[in-house]
């Protein structure tokens, strides 16, 4: 998208709507968050999945231990492959619903807290972390480059950003078929009850009113973290992720992964 599209929809998000906005979202995610573990894709499994996970957060962060930010944590899925990497984590996310799952998950642990705030407006301390790693997160921001210059005042001077997100709003090609196979599949063996109608209708609405609401891509997020000063911007695949989630899943989890374009991008916070 033109940055003239991005200031127009912030211009609007600023005109009262915004914080209903916000507050729809928090509220959808708390509610989502007694199922969210159920629900194919959420659920990290361990073996080739997490592996398939951690590589790039391994690649990018190195093997010393870090600070890491993981921002937007849910239930604590991802928390659980950065802290085994050995790093320091802040998990962060605005649902409390979420954050007592992820709680009761990693209840013991040293070297993890957890924070209630905002992703948008974290209030955490300038050059605070050597990484922030997030998941699914960037497409519903309600601002986002002010979030992203939010990040980068968060990170050290060669901090890196790993961001694992994807368009959620259009098939990729080929991706109406495996829909189509999956509509099927619910006519005949049932409606998979771990995704529900009506929060998936409430979150096609929210979906419509952010900036991102008509789909994520690669390619528009890039020149955006490039404006507020990231650099060594970098697209992987997200395709070891999605093959490591189909070895142990039925039929109609195979078709989810091939629904949606996603990926991975890595920018870092220069030195200079």
């Amino acid at each position: 998208m033109a940055a003239a599209t991005f200031n127009i929809w912030q211009a609007d998000l600023m005109d009262g709507a915004n914080f209903d906005l916000k507050e729809e979202i928090r509220d959808y995610w708390s509610k989502r968050s007694k199922t969210f573990d159920l629900a194919f894709g959420h659920k990290i499994a361990p073996g080739a999945e997490a592996d398939a996970w951690q590589k790039p957060i391994r690649a990018a962060l190195g093997l010393q231990p870090k600070q890491v930010l993981e921002l937007a944590c849910g239930t604590g899925e991802v928390t659980q492959l950065i802290h085994d990497l050995g790093h320091d984590v802040t998990a962060l996310d605005f649902s409390e619903a979420m954050l007592a799952v992820a709680r009761r998950k990693h209840a013991g642990k040293a070297r993890l807290r957890f924070l209630l705030a905002d992703a948008e407006h974290t209030m955490e301390p300038d050059e605070a972390y050597d990484a922030i790693v997030c998941r699914h997160l960037v497409w519903t921001l309600t601002r986002p480059e002010e979030t992203f210059r939010e990040w980068f005042r968060l990170l050290k001077p060669g901090g890196h950003l790993v961001i694992f997100d994807g368009d959620w709003a259009q098939p990729k090609p080929g991706g109406r078929i495996a829909m189509m196979l999956i509509a099927l599949i619910d006519r005949i063996c049932g409606a998979d009850r771990n995704y529900d109608g009506a929060l998936s209708s409430r979150h096609a609405r929210i979906m419509e009113a952010l900036p991102f609401g008509d789909g994520l891509h690669a390619d528009v997020l890039a020149p955006i973290l490039e404006t507020v000063g990231f650099a060594e911007i970098e697209l992987q695949s997200h395709s070891p992720i999605a093959k490591a989630q189909r070895k142990n899943a039925n039929l109609r989890n195979k078709l989810r992964t091939f629904v949606y374009g996603r990926f991975i991008l890595v920018c870092t916070r220069p030195t200079t």
